[in-house]
């Protein structure tokens, strides 16, 4: 059996030294010339956080409460993958793989591990290679397909020959890919499913408009990261991993866009919470290579063969491209659909509870 080794995060003192001499150097510059965030995370607020982030912020306790879930690393396919490894103690527990996205990492899920333990699941939260305490792929090929692969062969190593799958952004991506393949996998649950408009759509429905204007928003106004990182991965590579504000501008401007905040992240997150989030980016040096995804598998949102296992959504209504139902029914076998009152992409993070009612009610249906 392949070996798996216990894991603990351990940052450096050495890393923490740099970090403080670096915010006290940052170079700023001019404040934005409009009063939102139209043009980007302002300045003012960026300060803010990062004088926190220098002068407040304790990450060795908020190291230690990551720490009280159990970690584990394990090479696959010659990388090594970081894990949390939660056992519940319930005899008739459920194995489930929950998969983040970028810009979060596991930190989006240390609200839900303990209530989905408690409510009856072994949960597994992996880092995507190149992202957090996993391996830095060091050449191409990790791309969603690959990766779908692994959790497959990480479930197995666990020992679970049958599971559930959960995930949103890349997690959703990856998820659906662990659908096709179907392998150990039973079932899968999203909380960003893949939709296509219908090629006529002459008298739109409520649904259906709300659903394009938020696609042409993101296509004007919020998709730019993608196109960077999909294209020029490492050229961008270079300032979020020398510049620690330059890591957390470009990873709070989407929490802030992407979350149901209203108008504000710090209504959701505290600030410890965005810049733990935060924190497994620069810790890690992991700016470029977990942007490097978007350069092997962008195209992987929405493509590919339907998914025949059976299918929970949870729809949120903040999410980046909420598509209705009927959009997703021909790439997935949805068997539940729940519409949810408050939340946005970071669905585990924003609302755990709701997060955590809705995925164990669709997974209690395959223990």
């Amino acid at each position: 059996m392949a070996h798996i080794q216990p894991f603990r995060i351990d940052v450096p003192d050495s890393v923490l030294t740099d970090l403080a001499e670096r915010l006290q150097r940052t170079r700023w510059p001019e404040p934005e010339c409009v009063d939102d965030w139209s043009q980007g995370i302002p300045l003012a607020y960026t300060r803010e956080l990062a004088d926190y982030w220098a002068n407040e912020y304790d990450w060795r306790s908020r190291e230690s409460m990551l720490n009280r879930f159990d970690q584990f690393t394990t090479e696959i396919d010659g990388l090594d993958i970081h894990f949390v490894h939660q056992r519940s103690p319930r005899p008739d527990a459920f194995p489930l793989i929950i998969t983040h996205g970028w810009p979060g990492s596991i930190v989006e899920f240390q609200k839900v591990i303990a209530p989905l333990t408690e409510a009856g699941f072994h949960v597994v939260c992996p880092s995507l290679p190149g992202y957090g305490f996993s391996g830095k792929p060091t050449a191409t090929g990790w791309g969603v397909e690959r990766i779908a692969a692994a959790w497959d062969e990480l479930m197995v190593r666990l020992g679970y020959d049958r599971y559930g799958a959960q995930g949103g952004d890349w997690g959703a991506a990856v998820t659906t890919q662990i659908g096709r393949n179907v392998g150990h996998c039973v079932a899968i649950h999203t909380n960003m499913p893949f939709g296509r408009p219908p090629k006529s759509l002459s008298d739109p429905d409520a649904d259906e408009v709300a659903a394009l204007e938020r696609l042409g928003y993101y296509q004007k106004w919020d998709s730019g990261y993608s196109k960077q990182q999909a294209t020029r991965p490492q050229t961008l590579g270079y300032g979020l991993v020398d510049s620690p504000v330059a890591q957390m501008a470009w990873i709070v401007e989407k929490f802030w866009s992407w979350m149901d905040c209203d108008g504000h992240p710090e209504n959701v997150l505290t600030k410890d919470e965005l810049l733990d989030n935060v924190m497994l980016y620069w810790a890690t040096a992991t700016g470029a290579s977990s942007a490097r995804l978007y350069w092997e598998s962008f195209g992987a949102f929405g493509g590919g063969d339907p998914v025949t296992l059976p299918t929970g959504v949870a729809s949120f209504p903040k999410e980046i491209l909420r598509s209705p139902r009927h959009w997703c029914e021909g790439n997935y076998t949805i068997t539940r659909w729940t519409t949810m009152p408050r939340g946005g992409h970071f669905a585990a993070f924003e609302q755990p509870s709701s997060f955590v009612d809705d995925v164990a009610a669709f997974f209690d249906d395959f223990r």
